[in-house]
């Protein structure tokens, strides 16, 4: 029943907002085009925005499934077009916060104990609140100062809800027009339920960010706040609190010293070795969850916040990767397509010379120009577009992967508007890449296996005896395979001689009965015994031939 009213309130949403501008141009869509017109709150709708905008207001109204699963898609420049893109970017999460004494209950529930004897303070009005979850500042019992993140009661019943109606409309979207099948709206779904459900995991944001400080302990470019592990559940997480100033907030920044350049130097080397050296990297850096401590102006320092999101790629995919880059640094157009194709991004009928001279025709006045003036987004937005017209079908992983360097480039170029993120990115993609094939890289695997080849040394001596005596049994086997073989054939050869001599034996007899009649009585002039002995001799010879014939 609460589905089907669900249902009912985005039907209505549909109508009010004329979405069904936005449903294919496809015959099996008509009907439901005109259910939305005839519904009441389409006859006073608005349509003077662009539907886009539009979709992004309905959104922003069913609240955070649907406003999560637009910010999502405003990544998808692989799927959308770009005023899609422009307009679900500016997706708003203001949700009010939850009453205070459910989250006492909840934290008390999860912790097993009462506020008053778990932290030494801990405040009632929350620090801030978003669609799944709400923060409280407070103590610990010893002082040091900490932030309480509790899930909002019963949003997982709410996301569930919600995503089964998502699955139920791409499901509806691909039988409809068959054509958006390249697109699989259904694994795009899937893949976004993947993502929703690890932030309604609390106990996963905290393993991500115990991760993340452990990846960059003692580093001076990033500093990720300590998890208290005895505080936080699923539904809890208890971390330490830090202070800085918001990315986005350049006038405090520069009123306090810092250098702009370098600043956005370290967030770009951060990014680069996040994906390569460390294979784990923060899939959500926008200016809300990255502070900058400024207690050291000289040396300012980012703060990571909120590690719900990530994402990683294998040693493959890494390589894809870096080979991808520098071939977009070398406008290597022939082998950017070969990379795509091999990839299994682009199917492998494409025919390469076409999607070169589609990428070179779009991507040649972009990189063309000063590295420094060159931005990635468009160039990877570009790409995608292209790619997009040869069936693309990119990886969640890639897209995460996407969607964190535009957010990287972006906020780089806010703090230097000259950062020129292939000078600082090309350097770390190439010592990668010697680390990866050269000779510390054969030491390093050594290294890391000695163990297990030094644990097996006493072994040798008996794995070598095991072998031989596999060995003496495998040609003991294939000797008496032979001699089966051998039997077998001669066996063969033997039945072949007999049945060849009583073929002739028949045969002999049946001549000689023929030429004595009085043996036999006779049938058809001829005597019995002559068929009845031919007849034999001849179907024996035919045997003998036949088979010689399938040998």
């Amino acid at each position: 029943m609460r589905r089907l009213a669900r249902l009912f309130t985005i039907f209505t949403l549909l109508a009010r907002y004329r979405l069904d501008e936005l449903l294919p141009d496809h015959a099996a869509s008509t009907p439901l085009k005109w259910l939305i017109r005839l519904h009441p709150a389409a006859w006073t709708a608005s349509t003077a925005a662009h539907p886009w905008a539009r979709a992004r207001q309905a959104m922003e109204q069913l609240g955070p499934v649907f406003i999560k699963f637009g910010q999502l898609l405003s990544t998808r420049h692989d799927l959308l077009p770009e005023e899609a893109i422009a307009d679900l970017a500016n997706l708003q999460d203001n949700v009010p916060p939850f009453g205070e004494q459910e989250a006492i209950n909840i934290i008390e529930r999860e912790l097993k104990g009462s506020v008053g004897d778990l932290y030494g303070s801990l405040s009632h009005t929350p620090l801030a609140s978003a669609s799944v979850a709400q923060v409280h500042a407070g103590t610990l019992k010893d002082g040091r100062e900490i932030v309480v993140k509790v899930i909002r009661p019963g949003i997982e019943k709410i996301v569930e809800r919600d995503l089964a109606l998502l699955l139920t409309g791409a499901r509806w979207l691909q039988h409809l027009a068959p054509e958006t099948k390249r697109f699989h709206p259904v694994q795009v779904v899937k893949d976004y339920r993947h993502i929703l459900l690890g932030e309604l995991d609390l106990g996963q944001e905290a393993a991500n960010g115990a991760q993340f400080r452990r990846n960059f302990e003692g580093s001076p470019l990033l500093y990720v706040p300590e998890i208290h592990w005895h505080l936080s559940t699923s539904k809890v997480l208890t971390m330490e609190r830090v202070y800085g100033v918001p990315v986005s907030d350049t006038a405090a920044m520069l009123k306090a010293g810092v250098s702009m350049e370098h600043l956005s130097e370290i967030g770009v080397e951060i990014f680069f070795t996040q994906v390569f050296r460390d294979n784990f990297f923060h899939a959500d850096m926008h200016p809300g969850n990255v502070l900058v401590n400024l207690s050291d102006p000289q040396n300012p320092q980012y703060l990571s916040l909120d590690c719900a999101i990530v994402g990683t790629l294998n040693k493959e995919e890494r390589f894809l990767l870096a080979r991808q880059l520098m071939a977009l640094l070398d406008k290597d157009y022939e082998q950017i397509a070969i990379l795509l194709v091999e990839a299994g991004w682009v199917p492998a009928h494409t025919k390469i010379h076409e999607f070169q001279n589609a990428l070179r025709t779009v991507l040649e006045p972009v990189l063309e120009r000063p590295l420094h003036e060159i931005e990635f987004g468009p160039v990877l937005i570009r790409l995608f577009q292209t790619a997009r017209r040869f069936e693309m079908q990119a990886l969640p992983q890639f897209v995460l992967l996407e969607k964190t360097l535009i957010h990287v480039e972006g906020l780089g170029r806010q703090l230097y508007p000259e950062l020129d993120i292939w000078e600082i990115g090309r350097p770390l993609l190439e010592q990668w890449i010697r680390d990866q094939i050269g000779p510390s890289a054969i030491m390093q695997t050594v290294k890391r296996n000695a163990p297990a080849l030094i644990e097996q040394i006493p072994h040798i001596p008996k794995l070598a005896w095991d072998a031989l005596q596999e060995m003496r049994k495998l040609s003991e086997n294939q000797q008496q395979l032979l001699r089966q073989v051998e039997e077998r054939h001669l066996g063969q050869l033997r039945r072949d001689r007999i049945i060849t001599l009583l073929g002739l034996i028949g045969l002999g007899a049946g001549v000689s009965w023929g030429l004595n009649p009085q043996w036999l009585p006779d049938w058809q002039h001829i005597p019995a015994g002559a068929w009845i002995s031919g007849t034999i001799g001849v179907t024996l010879l035919l045997t003998r031939l036949r088979g010689h014939g399938n040998n």
